[in-house]
């Protein structure tokens, strides 16, 4: 086969591929490989059980045409946390769309936080998502799936082409979760139209697999009470999950909502305190 081709894809397709295992008390970062433009930093040494790996990419964001591949395994009995170091960024395109894969493979009694800084997409921008979980027997997850309407500080909220996230979710059993939302430049994109937001151009989604769910979802409810500027709520799935709305007005509301979500969810699901990561 001819080299051009692959030539041609160099810097557009990247692959990151993580193995942790659990070995004696502590998870560690078993095998790593990536390819441009992904990379991943080495695990950050702070007080807490989980392996703590972030995740970026060296060129500033996603460009139409992109192609990101991410696939992690979490062993048995293994405890992996995954970030970013900032926001994503999905710049303009006049082409194809720039399109990310996630893979999360949970084994027995595993346990992934899967948090990464929310999604920008920029005027004109084009994305497609897919986060795909296999959560084995008795693994714990909490995922969060982040977005703003686009550089709200520069007027440009909901002028993205195409904004395609999915999540899906599944045991032994069968689905747990498929959830998806398509948002598309066929029409005037804004928050009126499209009756979702209700004016808040920052949104989020929090999954989180457990045998039990049931307190953090009330807590959920007791800490976002009604008629507040940060609106979010929860809901179960069909079994061993539930699943959060969380709107907010700006970035630091964003922000703020999620930190709080996640330490809610941190001590329901996995028995732990909010973990503070060191971020610039």
């Amino acid at each position: 086969m001819s080299a051009t081709p692959t030539l041609a894809r160099v810097g557009r397709d990247g692959a990151l591929r993580l193995d942790f295992e659990r070995r004696g008390s502590v998870t560690v970062l078993a095998r790593s490989r990536y390819t441009l433009p992904l990379q991943v930093l080495g695990p950050v040494a702070l007080e807490d059980p989980a392996a703590i790996v972030s995740i970026l990419n060296p060129t500033g964001g996603l460009v139409g045409g992109d192609r990101l591949t991410v696939d992690v395994t979490v062993g048995p009995a293994a405890h992996a946390c995954l970030t970013t170091p900032s926001a994503t960024k999905v710049y303009r395109t006049a082409g194809e769309p720039a399109r990310q894969d996630v893979t999360l493979r949970l084994d027995a009694g595993a346990a992934c936080e899967w948090v990464p800084d929310h999604t920008i997409p920029f005027a004109g921008s084009a994305l497609r998502q897919r986060i795909t979980v296999d959560v084995g027997d008795g693994a714990r997850l909490i995922l969060v799936d982040a977005f703003a309407a686009g550089r709200v500080g520069r007027d440009e909220t909901w002028a993205f082409q195409l904004l395609d996230s999915a999540i899906m979710l599944r045991d032994a059993k069968g689905w747990l979760l498929w959830d998806r939302f398509v948002l598309d430049g066929s029409g005037p994109l804004n928050p009126d139209r499209l009756g979702a937001t209700d004016g808040h151009p920052y949104f989020a989604s929090l999954v989180v697999v457990a045998d039990d769910v049931e307190g953090f979802r009330r807590e959920v409810t007791q800490r976002f009470p009604a008629g507040e500027d940060v609106v979010a709520a929860a809901g179960v799935l069909p079994r061993r999950g539930a699943i959060v709305r969380c709107l907010a007005p700006s970035a630091p509301a964003l922000l703020g909502a999620l930190d709080i979500l996640w330490a809610t969810a941190r001590r329901h699901v996995l028995g732990l305190p909010p973990l503070v990561l060191r971020k610039p």
